[in-house]
């Protein structure tokens, strides 16, 4: 597979700068959270999984093997409706990261029950910081599917690291 395009070929472009934006917020979220930094790993994986972009999920499951995640808990990911892997508050997130990550198949978005389930776990800072991070990977992922940039070549070490 040939990318088709770099957004940040031309560092002047306006599309350069705005992916500028987008690496900054995520790093703020990712540095700055309180949310635990293998669960933030474990979103982005999750997300990036659904939305079938194969750089994010090469990068977040190499990221989450770099900063000692297990081997199942990243497989199971993709499975995490039947696994047994995950704890409660891990499994909230990711049931709130699949329904904002599918919201067109979902009649009403985000079900109230995601989010009650969300905000046990997770206080109304943790949550912004959760909505955030769905919202950005999301984007993130949809721009890297467009231009078609592929999986495989990423060395951890680079993004999302802490």
């Amino acid at each position: 597979m040939t990318v088709r395009l770099s957004l940040l070929g031309n560092p002047d472009a306006p599309a350069a700068k705005a992916a500028d934006h987008f690496g900054a917020a995520s790093r703020t979220i990712l540095q700055d959270s309180t949310l635990p930094a293998a669960l933030q790993k474990l979103v982005l994986l999750g997300a990036s999984q659904i939305n079938g972009d194969a750089y994010a999920t090469d990068v977040w499951a190499k990221n989450a093997a770099a900063a000692g995640e297990s081997p199942a808990r990243i497989h199971l990911v993709a499975a995490w409706h039947e696994s047994t892997v995950f704890t409660d508050a891990e499994r909230a997130a990711l049931a709130l990261t699949e329904q904002g990550t599918r919201i067109a198949h979902a009649a009403g978005g985000v079900g109230d029950e995601a989010w009650t389930d969300a905000a046990k776990h997770y206080d109304q800072d943790q949550l912004a910081d959760l909505v955030m991070l769905i919202t950005l990977i999301n984007a993130t992922n949809r721009m890297s599917v467009i231009v078609r940039r592929p999986g495989g070549d990423y060395e951890p070490g680079g993004l999302g690291q802490r």
